[in-house]
């Protein structure tokens, strides 16, 4: 099978398969007379046992360690209770905060976010941790310069397009036979609809969050 089949059978985008064979969780083999990857259904076993797992949160490196054999799904699981545990008193601390503001009845302007902040540092040093949404304040700047270089690259070849018409038409009489100007004229045009298809698959990543859960890997 190709990636792009894996990812309509599995539900993992082509980016996070090529992201796990370069972690070393999936080897698939090479196609000897062109080269290119080729999956099979050890292949697909290995990305639903890996898309399990990340669904319940398991890191990577407890999935290796499953993989090579060295624990087991229990004892990673075991594992993994302790960090959810963690992650779930976390969880209680911040409602309890979040119900400390609401009953207090301040106005922005009279919240003392200081010394809030001062006290969830002592509590993130003693072991909870609290939702950091700045990350994802950035997101519509993602948007925005993935789609100006888009646009500009597409301007680009517009221009290039635009110039080759102007010029056989110009010189009309040394321009190149009907066909290579189709070909000419193609290569840009081609090169257009490559970069509103990745401007297109790059949207969809932001949307998804692939790089910010790729950062948790």
């Amino acid at each position: 099978m190709k990636i792009n089949e894996v990812e309509a059978l599995v539900g993992i985008t082509k980016k996070n398969i090529r992201f796990y064979e370069e972690q070393g969780l999936l080897s698939p083999r090479r196609n000897s007379e062109n080269g290119y990857r080729d999956y099979g259904q050890e292949e697909v076993d290995t990305l639903r046992q890996i898309k399990l797992l990340r669904k319940l949160g398991v890191p990577l490196e407890e999935i290796r360690r499953m993989q090579a054999g060295r624990i087991t799904v229990a004892d990673g699981m075991r594992r993994h209770l302790v960090t959810l545990e963690r992650e779930q008193r976390s969880l209680e601390q911040s409602m309890e905060l979040c119900r400390c503001l609401k009953n207090r009845e301040e106005r922005l302007a009279e919240l003392d976010a200081g010394s809030l902040l001062a006290e969830m540092e002592q509590m993130e040093q003693a072991g909870s941790t609290f939702q950091d949404k700045q990350y994802g304040d950035v997101k519509p700047i993602r948007y925005a310069a993935a789609v100006i270089a888009a646009l500009v690259m597409t301007a680009f070849m517009a221009g290039v397009i635009a110039l080759m018409i102007w010029g056989f038409t110009v010189e009309a009489a040394e321009a190149p036979p009907l066909p290579l100007i189709v070909v000419l004229v193609a290569l840009p045009a081609v090169v257009i609809l490559g970069v509103l298809l990745a401007l297109i698959q790059r949207i969809r990543e932001i949307q998804r969050g692939e790089e910010d859960d790729a950062k948790n890997y």
